[in-house]
Parts: structure tokens; sequence; C-alpha cells
């Protein structure tokens, strides 16, 4: 797998983007905010992550996907990986992240990479989102927030 930053006359990745966020206008917006990275094996895209700076100091991983059929095989773990080496070369001190209450694959991944649970938005999901989102038989209602701190 290589990853890489998406080239100025790449198209982002829509499909994957938004599975892991489905409000069209939110994607679009962070990812002219930030900066997107592409996951390929074998020329083909499966796997995307954006960053934003929320500070000089911090940046987010605002979005991570990778295509279904690859799930579950690490990937998801070397693209957190990588936005983290990224943050790192870029000289920012920390890496946030948030994902919903329901989201319970994606939360234990964060932790097992390093990431702590910094806090809870009540209701984030249901004031952002027009449709209910479910997850592992669960409303999405709020969003747990996680940060890493960059070790120098």
């Amino acid at each position: 797998m290589e990853i890489r930053s998406l080239h100025s006359n790449d198209k982002p990745p829509f499909d994957l983007l938004l599975m892991a966020d489905p409000s069209w206008e939110l994607v679009e917006e962070y990812i002219a905010e930030g900066e997107c990275y592409i996951a390929e094996e074998n020329g083909e895209v499966i796997g995307v992550f954006v960053i934003v700076p929320l500070t000089e100091e911090v940046v987010e991983i605002k979005n991570i996907a990778v295509h279904e059929d690859k799930q579950g095989k690490g990937f998801g773990k070397k693209l957190v990986q990588e936005a983290i080496d990224v943050a790192k070369r870029q000289g920012y001190e920390a890496v946030e992240i948030g994902t919903g209450n329901s989201s319970i694959g994606q939360l234990a991944l964060y932790q097992k990479c390093g990431f702590r649970i910094e806090g809870i938005i009540k209701d984030f999901f249901v004031e952002h989102y027009d449709e209910i989102i479910m997850e592992n038989g669960i409303q999405c209602m709020d969003m747990v927030r996680l940060r890493l701190e960059i070790q120098k």
C-alpha cells in the first residue's frame, strides 16, 4: 500500500469519504480547508484521510476511511499512523480526532494507536446531520473527542 497526498488534478474519493461522514457539505468544507491523502494498492484507491489544522500546534483527522473489502486487515491503523507521521513532520504537537459514540471499532482503533479520550460533544450528530445515523444497533448521537500528544 502506498499513501500519498492528493494531487491538485486528482478527484477526491467521495465514495470513501462519504462512508466515514455522510454529510456531503461537511466533507467538501473540510477538504477545502485541509489536506487529503489517499492509500493506493495496485493503482486502486483503498483508503483516505483528511487532516485539517485547528491551531498552529494541533491538527485534526477529519475523515478516515478504508474500502469495505479491505477493512479488518490493518489498513486503517496504517492510515492513522501515517496521519500522525504527517502531523509530526509538519511540526504539530498534537493530533485530535472525533468519532461517534456508536463507532465501537473506530474507538478501539484510535485508542490502540495511542489516542486518549478528551471529551464528548453531546448531540453533535443529532444537531449537525439531517438523517439518523445507526451503527452497531446504537444511534450515533454524541461525538467522542480523542487526542494524541506527539512525542518529539
